[in-house]
């Protein structure tokens, strides 16, 4: 379950499918007249937070407990769930910086072997 919320949680506040609301909602979370409409807009700015609600939601819909059979277990479940979801989240995050530096290094390595083996130009300045 924790997967499945981080997966949601990172689509919406991260990947360009939903860019153009994130866009709406940065402008209304800093603008918006009334401060419930920008701490709501906010919400679907930060991932840390999404999940929080992405979870309840699941929580609702699946009525997993952790631990206790009552009420606990639901708060219980919220925060396991909440904190799992942001390591995937984490995670993900440091493999794609990973992938985007070795992708910059493999680059940056190809154009030092090119200039390497490619014979040196010289350029004649027109005759007078």
């Amino acid at each position: 379950m924790a997967l499945a919320i981080a997966s949601i949680s990172w689509t919406v506040t991260q990947e360009d499918i939903f860019r153009g609301f994130r866009e709406y909602a940065e402008r209304q979370s800093d603008s918006a007249r009334p401060w419930w409409k920008r701490k709501v807009f906010y919400l679907f700015t930060c991932q840390y937070c999404l999940s929080h609600y992405v979870t309840a939601f699941f929580l609702a819909v699946t009525g997993y407990k952790l631990l206790a059979s009552n009420w606990a277990g639901y708060v219980i479940a919220l925060f396991a769930l909440v904190w799992v979801a942001n390591l995937y989240m984490s995670f993900y995050a440091w493999l794609r910086q990973q992938y985007k530096t070795q992708k910059f290094e493999a680059k940056a390595v190809e154009l030092e072997v090119k200039t390497m083996t490619e014979p040196p130009k010289f350029e004649v300045p027109p005759a007078a």
